[in-house]
């Protein structure tokens, strides 16, 4: 990877760089950065060439460098030391911040806050029901520890945010294996309902595991679940059937709700989950 100049300056004229990146020989990696590599990791890289010193990857790409990028944007975020300079460069969204990043670990040579950083600061910043599901699936990839949360939380004491943070933290459960699972679970708390179980298996009269729920209360035999695939697959729609047979001969009483209802009409999710778990 080369900037311009350096390109220049090891005798490369301006026309030779210009052929060799119409050959796709050479990749314009980032504004007066090349290399032979054209990726997003490598582009990353090369962005980092023309960040100020100290800057690191953090918020929504550190999160997606850690491998829990549940929370998307089109930009990149960085982290800028306090009192430096904030670059302003299209497509890169600089956090100034007043905590200093201590433990920066390298991800595929970009600098990067560590993933407990990366999380927290999310869970400040964007709205509860997009921050549940980056901390679920930061614990459920293993990318930190809770207790690794509980840490970094103290750093952030009387920041904007934290408070939402905190609650986040403690709700957060790496046994969700979805995006809207978890958004869905956090609307059954947020009605004042007792935390539906993740994941829970529903057993035969042996004992042997048959069924996994999406979320689940065991003792009043309630299941929810989250249901955003197509059902234009005839073997997927037999299976789906059969599958709710056997929960309601065995006593279960099914709730499946979709986009719709999870996006458009939350209130009846509440609404009719509140009247399912009071009625025997």
């Amino acid at each position: 990877m080369w900037r311009y100049d350096e390109l220049r300056a090891g005798g490369v004229t301006r026309g030779a760089v210009r052929h060799q990146v119409e050959a796709g020989r050479l990749g314009r990696l980032s504004r007066g950065v090349y290399g032979l590599a054209d990726d997003e990791t490598s582009r990353l890289r090369a962005l980092f060439r023309r960040l100020p010193p100290g800057t690191v990857a953090g918020f929504h790409t550190g999160a997606r460098l850690h491998r829990f990028g549940a929370a998307t944007s089109d930009k990149v975020h960085v982290i800028v030391p306090a009192g430096g300079s904030v670059p302003c460069i299209q497509g890169v969204a600089a956090h100034q911040s007043v905590l200093p990043v201590t433990g920066v670990v390298e991800i595929a040579g970009v600098p990067c806050a560590p993933a407990a950083r990366c999380a927290v600061d999310l869970a400040r910043a964007v709205r509860r029901t997009d921050a549940l599901p980056v901390l679920d699936l930061c614990l459920r990839v293993g990318a930190c520890r809770r207790e690794d949360l509980l840490e970094e939380l103290a750093w952030h004491a009387g920041l904007r945010g934290v408070r939402q943070a905190a609650r986040l933290v403690e709700l957060a459960d790496p046994r969700s294996e979805c995006r809207q699972e978890s958004q869905l679970r956090l609307l059954v708390i947020d009605a004042g309902l007792p935390p539906p179980e993740p994941q829970l298996w529903v057993l035969d009269e042996d004992g042997v595991p048959v069924h996994r729920l999406d979320l689940g209360y065991r003792r009043q035999r309630v299941g929810v679940e989250y249901d955003g695939r197509s059902h234009l697959d005839p073997g997927r729609m037999h299976h789906d059937r059969a599958r709710l047979n056997w929960l309601a001969e065995q006593g279960w009483r099914m709730r499946i709700y979709t986009a719709i209802d999870l996006y458009r009409r939350p209130s009846h999710i509440q609404t009719s989950l509140r009247l399912l778990l009071t009625t025997p």
